[in-house]
């Protein structure tokens, strides 16, 4: 009778220890796979900067349309196994605008966050359904619009930063080429 004891005891045990490490490994830190991702590798397509100041293992990047002296240079940044494309608008070498669509698996929150640590609160904010439009107008040089949605997840769909120019209709931002081309509209 008393080993019968013994042995629940040690049952009991067994099961209460092995719970136990189940549940400390559940409130373990978990990071998602972009927290490492930086601000820092967009500041190179900075408008106003020169596009021969960008990183030489960017590569030359593909002319995707070419109108003279004004270029729209399509380049590939690699972060934790996946290829996103930045798209930069070139005038006699210097960056105009650029605009870059983000991976999925990147968090909303994280990126809005590191966006709000760098230039501070969005002027503008608009949402319709489940998307989000934040801006950034007030900053020095240029503007910076960016884009989330949410489903299951919130996750980041594009940022672009777009120099201020000194007269309008100068140039027409990559923002509204690809959002007028989406739509069938024909840009100037």
């Amino acid at each position: 009778m008393q080993s019968l004891v013994n042995i629940g005891k040690i049952i009991v045990l067994t099961i209460l220890v092995g719970t136990g490490l189940l549940v400390n490994r559940a409130f373990s830190k978990v990071e998602a796979p972009n927290y490492d991702f930086t601000l820092n590798k967009l500041e190179p397509f900075t408008p106003g900067k020169s596009i021969d100041e960008l990183p030489k293992e960017l590569g030359k990047g593909e002319v995707t349309e070419d109108k003279g002296e004004t270029k729209i240079v399509r380049y590939s940044l690699v972060h934790a196994r996946y290829n996103f494309p930045i798209y930069v608008q070139i005038k006699n070498n210097i960056i105009l605008d650029f605009y870059a669509r983000f991976p999925t698996y990147f968090l909303h929150d994280s990126f809005h966050q590191s966006l709000i640590n760098k230039f501070g609160k969005q002027s503008k904010y608009y949402r319709q359904e489940n998307n989000a439009v934040y801006a950034w107008n007030d900053l020095e040089n240029f503007r910076v619009i960016y884009s989330g949605s949410c489903t299951v997840t919130c996750f980041p769909n594009y940022v672009s930063y777009i120099q201020k120019s000194k007269k309008k209709g100068d140039f027409v931002p990559l923002i509204n080429k690809f959002s007028n081309n989406f739509l069938g509209k024909k840009t100037k």
